[in-house]
């Protein structure tokens, strides 16, 4: 196979993936949308107002730093302190930690 035969084969390949992964993220995408909304019309004035009202509070996670909605979160109490994690492991990770911490210091 000659250099440019290659060269064209692998921008073919190159173009059709980029438009299948544009197409998926369009019906994942219209799909979210769909499902988030719900019963609501498309032009019904009330459903903003109700998104800022249920605007929601996001925590850091101390151990990984993301980002994570306070209902959602795994609240750990620690002395006079809450603590939010993403996930049990960043958790443990959190205990295990502050426990080798405690046996060092």
């Amino acid at each position: 196979m000659t250099f440019l035969a290659r060269i064209f084969r692998f921008l073919f390949w190159l173009l059709v993936i980029s438009w299948s992964v544009s197409l998926l993220r369009r019906a994942f995408g219209s799909l979210l949308q769909n499902a988030g909304s719900g019963s609501r019309q498309p032009g019904d004035a009330s459903g903003s107002a109700q998104t800022a009202k249920t605007a929601r509070r996001l925590v850091r996670d101390p151990v990984c730093g993301m980002h994570v909605d306070e209902s959602l979160s795994i609240p750990m109490r620690e002395g006079d302190e809450v603590l939010h994690f993403c996930s049990m492991a960043c958790r443990d990770a959190y205990v295990v930690s502050s426990k080798k911490f405690a046996a060092h210091g």
